[in-house]
Formats: C-alpha cells, structure tokens, sequence
C-alpha cells in the first residue's frame, strides 16, 4: 500500500499543469437590480476581469493585470469596445432568439431570463496540448456546446435543435471560431501565464484545522490558503491510508484566489485511546514535504467556541457569491508583448465583429 500510495503522489506531481483561459458572459432580461450584460474572465480560475453595462468600463483585477493594461493600451480599447457595445448587443439578440424558441415573446412572457455562456481554453504546459470550448446556458439548464472535432453544435435540448440547424449551416463561422479556441486563446493563455508567473505559479501551503460540529460528528480536517489547486488530502491509520469511513470533500476557491478542501473521517466505532494512531496528510503538487496533523482531540475546533476564533469554511455557492460581488469592482485582460488580435469574423458586414469571444 505505501509503495501504491508513494507511486500516485510521484504520479501526481510529475503530472503536466494545465492552465485554463476562460470568458464568463450573463446577459439577462427582466432581473432587477442587476446588470443587463456581465463579462468576467478568470485565469487558473482566479479572476482577472470584470466589466458590465452598468459600469461600461474595463478594469483589471489583479495588479499584474493592471501592469499589462497601461503596457498595452490597445489591448484596453479592444476589451472596452467589446465590453461596452459588441457583447451587450450579442447577448440581447440572442436571448431574443432563445425566447422565441420557448415561446416566450411578447408582453405576457416578460419574466426574469438568464442567457449564459463560457467559453475559452485550457493548455498543458508540458504535453502542449491544447482545448477549446464553448457553451451556452438558458435559465439554468444546458442549451447549446461547441464540438471543435465536427465543427457542429451539441443542442441537449428540442428548443436548441432549430438553432443548431442554423448555426451548423454557417461554416465560415465555425472556421472562425475553430481558429480562435484552438489557436488564437490558447497563445493569449501561454503569455499571460507568462507574464503572471510569479502569481500563479507560486506554491501556498495552507493552514490546516481539525474540525467537529459535534462529539458524535465525523471529525474534518480542513486546509484552507494552499495554491495551487493540485492537492491531495487523506487520513491515515498507522501510517496507512484510509478508504472505508472517509468522505473526500471537492477543492473550493476562496475570494483570495487561493483554495480549501476538506476531508471527513467517521470516529464513531474508534475508541478514544486508538485516536492517536490517526493522523492527516495534506500534500501540494510539487511541494516535498507533506503537512501532518495528527488526530489530538485537544486540538480539534468544535461549535461551541467562539466563531471568531474558529476557521470557518467556505461552502461553494459562498465562494461562487464572493467571486460576483468581488466582481462589482472591475475586469479586464493582459497581456506581455504586443497582443495578436483575431481577425474580422468572416460573417456578414452587417453583423458585429466578435473578437474576443466568436460567436454563432
């Protein structure tokens, strides 16, 4: 077991880092008090930009992306305009489509609706492989996915299917956004990888606390603060992993831009003078040496103390709402040398140029 053990950490940490470019759009109709259009765009899952309606304005997020900005003013000028004028009206039209395909035009249909769409690309620094993406959601639910190896669209739903059609028809656009997905954000991603380096690719090792609700509830142990997110978490019994009476929690971002994990162990048939033979390991990719916390009922936070002196963790919808409302302050994208902009959509004239993010 512990040559096993020893061969998936090796594994682990000699695995390739993949490295994600992505663009978040929300366009929604009939939502008080929230913006018509959103753009947030993240790197590594940390956002580095924001911009809405509301705001008509691009701001970075990050002081590396700041950096780059006034470096680079043309790249301020291409986000602003696709910001404040191409996406807003890309979005309304096609949210109009949508409605129409759920029949839900006209005065008698004028509820809240929410059009989102991700799109972007993720890149193996080692292997230098490279995928794209890019996929439309409608009121919560799938709707519509971009599949690079047949150039068509995925449409899950019997509303999406007339639009699929329509879409699959226009090849030159395909082409077009082919391009962009495959080569055009994936060398965007690797410069600004490069130019936030010493941000993102740092290694943060966490704080690490034994948690319990209640004495007969399965005790957590809980890192928060680590960075990057390629971690593993497990207990062990006598230097032994454990399988049976754990529950591996998912990696959670928290508003820094750095991450949290949990992970549970059932204590309810140990007795109490076997607990020393447990303790917990928290391993970084790339970091050596592991944290080890041993399983000490002194050190265990439970309810009953003061919240204030208590690590609390963060669930994912509070982590999703912290990436929103820190969003509330500004957005924008980077870039070292000179950017290379797409060229012109090969659509229609008429239509807007979408640069940034192709669209259908």
């Amino acid at each position: 077991m512990k040559k096993f053990l020893l061969l998936l950490l090796f594994c682990h940490v000699s695995s390739p880092v993949k490295h994600s470019l992505k663009f978040f759009l929300t366009g929604s109709s009939g939502v008080p008090n929230f913006p018509e259009h959103v753009t947030a765009a993240t790197v590594d899952e940390l956002l580095t930009g924001y911009c809405d309606t509301n705001k008509k304005i691009v701001e970075p997020k990050q002081n590396w992306m700041k950096t780059i900005l006034e470096n680079n003013p043309q790249q301020l000028e291409f986000y602003t305009q696709r910001c404040s004028e191409i996406e807003p009206n890309l979005l309304k039209a096609k949210m109009d489509d949508f409605k129409q395909r759920f029949n839900q035009s006209g005065v008698c249909f004028s509820g809240d609706h929410i059009l989102q769409r991700m799109t972007g690309c993720e890149w193996e620094d080692e292997t230098g492989e490279v995928n794209g993406f890019d996929q439309y959601g409608y009121d919560g639910e799938d709707f519509l996915a971009l599949d690079l190896k047949t150039s068509t669209w995925i449409a899950p739903k019997p509303q999406a299917v007339i639009i699929k059609q329509r879409w699959d028809a226009e090849i030159s656009r395909n082409k077009y956004n082919e391009n962009f997905l495959t080569e055009i954000c994936p060398e965007w991603l690797k410069m600004y990888v490069d130019y936030g380096k010493r941000f993102l690719l740092r290694k943060d090792l966490p704080s690490v606390s034994l948690l319990q609700k209640s004495p007969s509830s399965p005790v957590s142990c809980h890192a928060t603060g680590f960075y990057p997110d390629r971690a593993m978490m497990f207990w062990r019994k006598d230097g032994e992993e454990l399988h049976e009476d754990v529950d591996l929690g998912e990696i959670l971002p928290n508003h820094d831009g750095s991450f949290q994990m949990s992970v549970d162990l059932d204590l309810s048939s140990v007795p109490a003078e076997d607990w020393r033979r447990y303790d917990c390991v928290f391993h970084l990719s790339g970091v050596e040496d592991d944290i080890v916390t041993k399983l000490d009922k002194v050190e265990i936070r439970t309810n009953s103390e003061n919240p204030s002196d208590r690590t609390i963790p963060i669930t994912a919808a509070v982590a999703v709402l912290a990436v929103v409302l820190a969003a509330a302050t500004g957005f924008s994208f980077y870039k070292k040398k000179k950017a290379k902009l797409p060229p012109q959509s090969p659509d229609n004239s008429s239509e807007l140029s979408e640069n940034l993010n192709p669209e259908t």
